[in-house]
């Protein structure tokens, strides 16, 4: 039952008009209100009885037993929780909620990339076996109860650079609509001792509080690769940031609906803790694209160009043996360059030729592909 006061607008703001303020006894309210102080309740003694009390600890001074102010009911604290005490006889006043670092908060992926798998050119068997992994559990998960097994929980996407293993994640993080992290391996780095593994550990808890999630790993030869000791501590650090994500990936508690890929174009210099079976289930390699692929990546980037009608997107082809996607991309975009500098309206095929022999013949030496060829 709602009434309102004759003659009283309702303002847009929520507060009542000026008229009405009594601003010396807000203030003299406000005077009385003490400050709160942040604790942990630990442990609640006799639950569910008229006389429950609460262990809690406020960090540096001491641990008290205390009641609960008036202002909260015994249902809404529970073990283990964080809670607002008033300064004077540590009663609860208000639950809190569970801390997690704003640097975590801010990686959750909130409005959706515009990458299609359409965008992906070439790698139909890797997107296949990405979409068993990602899609097939969260959009059909009674086939994998009724077989009775566990749907397979992380990927490891590797390959030369340039080749779309973050096109991919993006593109899968456009299909679902579960909550998508994005951590890039350096972010985890962190300049105090246990300070990166804290971030895993919240970063994991946030993932857990939803429904489904997928978190990707980008560069993560940063953080997981293989443990040895240099004489001086300095990977310490950053081997403990691992070992805590390894442990959150199959470690005590489970996992829940948490996907996990990771992308990376050094595999061999990563921990074999890590890759084990049961905590990337999937190793996924992206090749150098073949020749219909590249044909393929042509026409999706020059799909939005303003290209002549005719151009032999297979001869192009031919003529970038053993080139990345990225290198195609490049390819178109100089191309355009050329057509900017004629000072002409559409791409010729003309221009794709020169920027072929720009791009891949005259860039080779900066390719990175032949160094990931040595490396793996």
């Amino acid at each position: 039952m709602s009434f309102s006061l004759p003659g009283i607008k309702e303002s847009d703001t929520g507060l009542a008009p000026p008229s009405q303020w009594d601003l010396v006894s807000d203030k003299q309210m406000m005077q009385e209100e003490q400050p709160l102080q942040v604790a942990r309740c630990t442990k609640i003694i006799s639950p569910n009885t008229e006389d429950a009390k609460y262990v809690i600890n406020v960090k540096q001074i001491a641990k008290f037993v205390v009641g609960l102010g008036d202002k909260v009911s015994p249902t809404d604290i529970e073990e283990g929780m964080r809670v607002g005490v008033d300064r004077n006889k540590y009663q609860i006043q208000i639950p809190l909620p569970p801390k997690i670092d704003p640097s975590v908060t801010m990686m959750t992926v909130e409005e959706k990339p515009d990458v299609t798998y359409n965008d992906v050119g070439g790698c139909k068997e890797q997107i296949e076996k990405m979409r068993e992994v990602v899609e097939l559990p969260m959009l059909h998960p009674e086939k994998f109860v009724k077989l009775g097994i566990d749907p397979p929980k992380g990927v490891l996407c590797y390959g030369p650079p340039g080749t779309g293993k973050t096109l991919l994640a993006r593109a899968v993080a456009n299909r679902t609509d579960a909550c998508f992290i994005r951590v890039i391996g350096s972010e985890l780095v962190q300049k105090y001792v246990g300070e990166g593994a804290r971030m895993v550990r919240e970063l994991f808890q946030m993932a857990r509080s939803k429904k489904a999630c997928i978190v990707f790993f980008d560069e993560v030869d940063a953080i997981g690769g293989a443990r040895f000791d240099d004489g001086v501590g300095g990977d310490n650090e950053v081997q403990r940031t691992m070992l805590e994500i390894v442990n959150q990936l199959d470690g005590f508690d489970a996992r829940g609906n948490i996907k996990v890929l990771m992308a990376t174009n050094r595999p061999d210099t990563l921990d074999p803790a890590l890759l084990r079976p049961g905590r990337l289930d999937r190793k996924v390699e992206f090749g150098l694209p073949d020749l219909e692929s590249r044909t393929q990546i042509f026409k999706i980037h020059t799909r939005t160009m303003n290209c002549e009608r005719d151009i032999r997107f297979e001869l192009l082809s031919r003529l970038c043996p053993n080139s990345t996607g990225a290198d195609i991309r490049s390819v178109c975009t100089e191309a355009g360059m050329y057509a900017i500098r004629a000072r002409r309206k559409t791409v010729t095929e003309k221009d794709f030729l020169d920027a072929v022999n720009k791009v891949i013949k005259g860039y080779q030496k900066f390719s990175a592909t032949p160094k990931y060829m040595v490396y793996n």
